[in-house]
C-alpha cells in the first residue's frame, strides 16, 4: 500500500482524486452493505451510509497526506485551523449567509412574489435542527470541496484554473439527476457554480482558512432550512417559478442567481483585497 501511495504522487490531480475515492469506497463497502440490509427506511439508510462514508474519508485523509504529499498536518494544509480567528470568521460567514438568504426572501415579499406566514411547527425546534444541519453540511462539504479537492487541484493547476475546476466539480456533483430533471431544473446549475466560486473566494480572502467558507455555506443551508421546513413563505403564483426558484429552491431562480452573483462579487473583492495587501 505504501508503494501505491508513493507512486500516486506522480500522477495528475484527476487520477489522484479518483484513486482516493476508489480507496475510500473499497474500505466503506464492507461496512455499508450490512447497513443496507438492516435498515429499510431510505432516509435513515442514506444518513447512516453517508455518515459512515465521511468517517472513512476523515480517517484516510491523514494517511493520504503523509504517504502521497509528505504532509504531516494535512487538515491544516486544507485550512482547517482551530483558532479564535477562524471561529470569528465562521460566525461572520454564518451571519452573512443567513442575512443574504433572508434578504432575498424579504425582497421577494416586498415585490409581492411570496407571502410570509406563521410556521405550523415549533419554530425553536426548526431553528435548532437547521443549525445542526447547516453546520454539519457546511463543515463536511467544505472539508471535501474547498479542502481535499481544492488542495489536489491547486498542486497541478494555476489559481484561476483551480477556482473554476473546483466550482464546476462542486456544481456537477450536486446536480446528478435524470436528464429530464437536469433540463427542468437547469437554472440551479449556474447557481451552484456561483456558490462554488463564492466559497473558493471566501477561503482565499482569509489566507486559506476554511472558517468563512464553512460559515457562509452553513448560514445559507441553515436559513433555507428554517424557511423551507418551517413553511414560512407561501408562493401565490403571481410570477413564473423561474423568477422565484423552481421547486421553491432559491438557487434555481433568477432572483437567487442575482443574489448569488452579489455574494460571489463580495467574496471576490475580499479575496483580491487580501491578495493586494500581501
Amino acid at each position: 500500500m505504501k508503494a501505491i501511495f508513493a507512486r500516486l504522487a506522480a500522477y495528475p490531480a484527476p487520477i489522484r482524486l479518483l484513486a482516493f475515492l476508489a480507496i475510500v469506497v473499497l474500505i466503506w463497502l464492507p461496512f455499508a452493505l450490512p447497513i443496507a440490509l438492516l435498515i429499510r427506511d431510505p432516509n435513515p439508510l442514506t444518513i447512516s451510509a453517508m455518515g459512515l462514508l465521511f468517517i472513512v474519508f476523515l480517517l484516510l485523509i491523514p494517511v493520504w497526506g503523509r504517504r502521497v504529499h509528505r504532509e504531516q498536518r494535512i487538515f491544516q494544509t486544507y485550512g482547517l485551523i482551530l483558532t479564535k480567528q477562524m471561529g470569528q470568521e465562521l460566525l461572520l460567514g454564518l451571519g452573512l449567509g443567513a442575512i443574504s438568504l433572508f434578504a432575498l426572501f424579504g425582497l421577494q415579499s416586498w415585490l409581492g412574489w411570496v407571502h410570509w406566514q406563521a410556521s405550523p411547527e415549533p419554530i425553536g425546534r426548526i431553528i435548532l435542527e437547521g443549525s445542526l444541519t447547516g453546520l454539519g453540511v457546511g463543515l463536511a462539504e467544505e472539508i471535501v470541496f474547498r479542502g481535499w479537492i481544492f488542495d489536489e487541484l491547486r498542486r497541478d493547476y494555476s489559481p484561476n484554473q483551480t477556482l473554476w475546476a473546483n466550482s464546476l466539480i462542486f456544481a456537477c456533483l450536486h446536480f446528478i439527476k435524470s436528464i429530464s430533471e437536469i433540463i427542468r431544473t437547469f437554472p440551479q446549475f449556474p447557481g451552484l457554480v456561483l456558490l462554488g466560486l463564492a466559497l473558493v473566494w471566501a477561503k482565499r480572502s482569509t489566507h486559506g482558512r476554511l472558517g468563512l467558507a464553512i460559515g457562509l455555506h452553513a448560514g445559507l443551508v441553515w436559513s433555507y432550512y428554517i424557511v423551507n421546513v418551517g413553511k414560512l413563505v407561501q408562493y401565490p403564483g403571481r410570477v413564473p417559478l423561474v423568477l422565484t426558484g423552481i421547486d421553491r429552491n432559491p438557487l434555481a431562480g433568477v432572483m437567487g442567481l442575482l443574489f448569488l452573483t452579489g455574494l460571489a462579487a463580495l467574496m471576490r473583492w475580499l479575496a483580491r483585497r487580501q491578495l493586494r495587501s500581501h
